[in-house]
């Protein structure tokens, strides 16, 4: 069994790593595969492509995501959910930096509140690259070294850090992955790029414009020196022979072809950036009254970051350092000493909240004369903002309390909307040292995460007619669903670019959550445990009631945000008493195979067809059974509607509008592919998905006429209140995953309310 694991590890190690090769091998593997050769801004964008895309709504609007920032390579963990146009975006301008389409000397930075999905991105980078770097499409390559075996009497070994001299077997690799290319002389790299870039099939060429790093750059010469001195003809040869330089692949992370520069990270500018030079190694490696680069850390996150990407996290802390960067994009360069430079090939990326804008701007009033004009010119803005879609903040506030990380993916918004309003199970550890399971009631995430959209959306442009709810369930469908009547995303002007810029973070909502796991309720039942269940309006009330206590938000934060909350318990009030109406009516629906027999007989009389019954016939749609379905089962028409069987004109005008319409906007939708009646979900049509499972009370109280819902809590025996109340909890389980608690708790509070206005 152990060496079964074993034997996995050592297989993906044999996938990760190639042996060494040397230099003229390397040049040959890059002439067939130029794209590993990349330059950084180059290697990163394949790398987020290599991954692909997916299709999302966010806003209301469709658009292609990269399945990089989902994390793809690390379970989810770490994705960004949402911020999918400020993610392509990204991109884009990475793609224009890559092809030096003017934009090269740019320093990309991420700007946003707290828990927006910055820190995600820096993970998801790290996480990508790193995984990218294993495959063969994305092997990444730096050059090592061996001088002490350079065979001239009295020479003196390369080192590094404090390790003793190499022998004949120990290597010392470019402490800044240094190009391989960039071992080459400047004429012959340039005739080798350009053959690479004949061979690319990219619109964007690879450009390499960095000199051996100093360390390198030492033991390059240290050879050039001994071979010199002994008169070897083929100088270069000698040099890049095996035994002193090869080829290897690296497995890009933080460290190596990743700098991260944390917030917690000290140090003067120089140490921060490039590295520092060891006062002990100088002592014992000073060169001819120079300062030795083998006597320095090379431990700056740009050195780190040398060959791929450089992020400074949390930059409000390093805002000294801005400046220092401004030319390091352009010239691709920087110095260890005064005399004693390196070339840089990195991606920049600095990432903040909010107050590094205001520190950029403390000089703005003075305008040409300001100081970090130049600065705020390199930098290239994206702003991440909070969630603006339902079933998104649903499934991040899911992730933070239960860490699953799977992403929701789904073929309909149907399955979305299943997903979000699903309870969820949490086992707590009590202060008796006692492990319970609490229950998040069906709609409870459905409800926390629409409160905190909520608090987010901009309500001044709000349409006439329309409420936050409705703006809300735009922004994550694309559609509202009015009647029969769907209204789509672009029919709406909703104004504000800001959306998402203030509100409730999610680590509020969170917050409040966890807290109600451990708190006890006063809820009790003979036979039930309702105590361990937390309603939707338990979190609603905790969210609203906590505000005035969170320091985060402002006096007219609060006001405004309390002001909110009725709008969205109505909504989920609505959700839960469509529920226990479904329930109550399981029996009474219409089976799928009648309404898509009622459709496929409307089809073919509107378009003058035939249909093929049973027997493989061909004959004309049944009149009878379309009168039927639409007297009973969509209570559109009685019989003054009809003559006979033939149906008035508006009963035609009902089969071609509401009916066929939708059939038409299905198949346009789905235009890539033949359309057939088989291939429609019943439920993209309005009119017919309402008898697929909806139905009001005026049906409840027409199917059962003894039925009291004031007795609910507590049925008289044999009473038909009884019967329906046991097959409604029962029906409540099976259809929607409530248990029997949430069950009847949901169906008290649902009756309890109905039975206001049953009479």
């Amino acid at each position: 069994m152990t060496d079964g694991y074993v034997d996995r590890a050592d297989e993906a190690l044999a996938e990760t790593y190639e042996p060494p090769m040397s230099i003229s091998e390397y040049v040959d593997r890059v002439l067939e595969r130029p794209e590993s050769a990349a330059h950084a801004s180059k290697y990163l964008l394949a790398a987020i492509e290599a991954a692909g895309t997916r299709s999302v709504v966010e806003e209301g609007e469709r658009t292609e995501r990269y399945r990089f920032f989902d994390d793809p390579y690390n379970d989810g963990e770490h994705a960004i959910l949402g911020n999918t146009e400020v993610l392509n975006a990204f991109v884009d301008d990475l793609r224009s930096i890559a092809a030096r389409r003017g934009k090269e000397e740019k320093i990309l930075w991420l700007d946003g509140p707290t828990a927006t999905g910055k820190s995600e991105l820096k993970r998801c980078l790290i996480n990508g690259l790193r995984e990218y770097s294993k495959t063969d499409a994305g092997r990444r390559y730096t050059v090592e070294w061996n001088v002490d075996n350079s065979g001239s009497e009295g020479s003196v070994g390369m080192t590094y850090g404090d390790s003793a001299p190499p022998n004949e077997d120990e290597w010392y690799a470019s402490p800044v992955q240094s190009h391989p290319l960039s071992v080459f002389p400047e004429p012959v790299r340039d005739a080798i790029l350009e053959d690479l870039n004949e061979a690319l099939d990219d619109h964007i060429p690879i450009h390499l414009e960095t000199s051996l790093d100093p360390f390198s750059r030492e033991a390059y010469d240290h050879l050039e020196e001994q071979y010199r001195r002994e008169g070897t003809e083929n100088l270069f040869s000698a040099i890049t022979d095996k035994r002193h330089l090869r080829v290897k692949n690296f497995v890009v992370d933080v460290g190596q072809g990743i700098g991260v520069l944390h917030s917690e990270d000290d140090g003067s500018p120089k140490e921060r950036l490039v590295g520092s030079w060891m006062a002990g190694m100088l002592q014992r490696l000073d060169s001819r009254g120079r300062k030795n680069p083998q006597a320095f850390s090379y431990d700056g996150v740009l050195s780190q970051g040398n060959g791929l990407l450089t992020i400074v996290e949390d930059a409000a802390q390093h805002a000294d350092l801005l400046q220092k960067l401004l030319n390091v994009p352009d010239e691709g360069a920087v110095k260890l000493d005064k005399g004693i430079g390196m070339d840089i090939d990195t991606q920049m990326i600095i990432i903040s909240n909010p107050d590094l804008e205001a520190q950029l701007n403390q000089h703005a009033e003075r305008e040409g004369s300001d100081p970090l004009k130049a600065l705020k010119r390199r930098l290239d803005k994206h702003e991440f903002t909070y969630l603006t879609n339902l079933s998104l903040e649903a499934e991040l506030l899911q992730r933070e309390l239960t860490n699953e990380t799977e992403i929701w993916e789904a073929d309909s918004y149907e399955q979305l909307e299943a997903a979000y309003r699903a309870p969820i199970g949490i086992s707590v550890r009590g202060g008796d040292g006692e492990v319970r399971e609490r229950e998040l009631a069906p709609h409870t995430i459905e409800a926390a995460a629409l409160y905190a959209i909520g608090t987010r959306l901009d309500t001044e442009s709000l349409p006439p007619g329309l409420d936050l709810v409705d703006k809300a369930l735009i922004y994550d469908r694309g559609y509202l669903q009015d009647g029969d009547e769907r209204r789509y995303r672009e029919e709406f002007d909703f104004g504000d670019p800001t959306e998402g810029s203030r509100g409730i973070p999610v680590t509020y909502t969170r917050d409040t959550l966890a807290d109600l796991l451990y708190e006890e309720t006063e809820r009790h039942h003979p036979d039930l445990d309702v105590e361990n269940v937390i309603m939707p309006r338990d979190v609603l009330n905790a969210m609203v009631e906590g505000l005035d206590d969170a320091p985060v938000f402002s006096p007219n934060e609060r006001n405004e945000y309390e002001s909110r909350l009725v709008p969205i318990k109505n909504h989920v009030f609505s959700r839960q008493e469509s529920d226990v109406v479904d329930a109550i009516m399981r029996d009474k629906r219409v089976d799928e195979a009648t309404v898509e027999e009622y459709i496929e007989h409307v089809y073919a009389w509107v378009e003058g067809e035939r249909i093929t019954n049973d027997r493989g016939e061909a004959v004309e749609p049944d009149p009878l059974k379309m009168k039927v379905f639409e007297i009973e089962h969509l209570g559109r028409f009685d019989e003054d509607d009809y003559r006979g069987t033939d149906p008035t004109e508006g009963v035609e005008t009902f089969r071609a509008e509401k009916v066929i319409t939708a059939l038409n906007r299905h198949a346009w939708r789905n235009r890539d592919s033949d359309f057939r009646i088989s291939d429609v979900d019943p439920r993209e049509i309005p009119v017919i998905r309402t008898v697929l499972g909806s139905h009001d009370w005026d049906d409840v109280r027409r199917t059962y006429a003894d039925l009291d819902p004031d007795q609910w809590d507590d049925p008289p025996s044999g009473t038909e209140t009884e019967v329906v109340k046991e097959r409604t909890i029962a029906n409540l389980r099976e259809m929607f995953d409530y248990s029997a608690a949430s069950a009847e708790l949901t169906s008290r509070h649902v009756m309890g309310q109905v039975s206001y206005r049953w009479d």
